[in-house]
């Protein structure tokens, strides 16, 4: 098909890369079983990653990247989906080693495409995208393990980014006692208007000293952050409590010692939004249009930008200056 679109394409030579906005046609998109009108993306730290040379996020180039999107579907070879359905797709292999939602139309697998529940909308969708299924992913781990709202604080780390807000939002709904770690003082106030009930600093969490055991101060966590001071946040966590970790801005080894799991019970909770069971992810995504279902999810946007803009504003996780979400607007 001759049709044109606009699309956001990484491309690698040798030494020389390039990020920038390109008009394809339907026939450049992969072999998918489901073609859908993109109308809505966003911004998440691997997209981040992919628009540099040396990110080690993109599998083969040219690329579009964009893990997530939610849009319409135009055609399917899937009798689950047909034509006007509204659907979203985040994860798997998208943007990474599939061209991804940085674009206006994208070709995907019927296995990787949930229906849009009732009582979301496409753009309330990837407001939350990734970054808040993944943080819904953690609270319900969390409460999986035994978690509940009397047994005292919940930590959330890196608290300002887009999981660790959405953390804070969905535990204060659900009425939790929130504490939030930030190293931002600026952003105290807006911490607090989403539902943190306290603010520690980074230090408070980790000192730059990793304890065998410290002293019991969280019930649980939910920690994108990863890294050393998710090692020291682990001898905190108070007796039988678990941290959900599902980051490693901090790095990727935990230096920790085998004394809080053994001594106190502690769980650690790996928590992967990437190849999540489809039965899982419909039931994540069905209760974020329902008890996860946020009335000031609009709060959590930092910006809603355009394909001609994301060039600009994909450096800004990297550089930590990121605050909510980044949504992209395409149709």
């Amino acid at each position: 098909m001759t049709q044109l679109f606009n699309a956001l394409v990484v491309d690698k030579h040798e030494e020389e890369f390039s990020v920038q906005v390109k008009q394809l046609t339907l026939n450049d998109l992969p072999e998918g079983d489901v073609l859908i009108r993109v109308h809505y993306s966003g911004i998440n730290y691997k997209d981040s990653l992919a628009s540099i040379p040396n990110g080690n996020i993109v599998q083969s180039y040219p690329m579009i990247p964009g893990i997530d999107l939610a849009g319409v579907v135009e055609s399917s070879t899937d009798d689950r989906f047909k034509p006007g359905d509204e659907v979203i797709a985040t994860s798997y292999e998208i943007g990474v080693s599939h061209f991804g939602g940085y674009s206006e139309y994208a070709s995907v697998k019927s296995e990787w495409v949930v229906p849009l529940p009732e009582g979301l909308s496409l753009k309330e969708a990837m407001i939350i995208g990734t970054a808040g299924f993944t943080a819904a992913l953690s609270v319900q781990r969390l409460e999986e393990n035994h978690l509940s709202s009397e047994k005292g604080k919940v930590l959330v780390t890196g608290a300002t980014g887009g999981v660790g807000s959405f953390a804070i939002s969905f535990l204060s709904k659900l009425g939790y006692e929130v504490e939030a770690s930030t190293g931002k003082n600026e952003e105290h106030a807006y911490l607090k208007s989403i539902g943190a009930t306290s603010i520690v600093s980074r230090e408070e969490v980790y000192d730059g000293k990793i304890r065998a055991l410290g002293k019991q101060k969280w019930a649980a966590a939910v920690d994108p952050v990863g890294g050393e001071p998710l090692a020291s946040l682990l001898s905190q966590i108070d007796y039988g409590g678990s941290v959900a970790v599902s980051g490693l801005t901090a790095g990727t080894k935990i230096p920790t010692a085998v004394f809080p799991f053994i001594l106190r019970g502690v769980n650690l909770l790996g928590i992967d939004s990437v190849y999540c069971p489809m039965e899982t992810r419909k039931k994540v995504w069905d209760r974020l249009a329902n008890d996860l279902k946020l009335s000031n999810l609009e709060q959590l946007v930092q910006q809603e930008i355009f394909l001609h803009e994301l060039s600009d504003a994909l450096p800004t996780l990297l550089k930590g200056q990121a605050r909510g979400r980044t949504i992209v607007k395409l149709a």
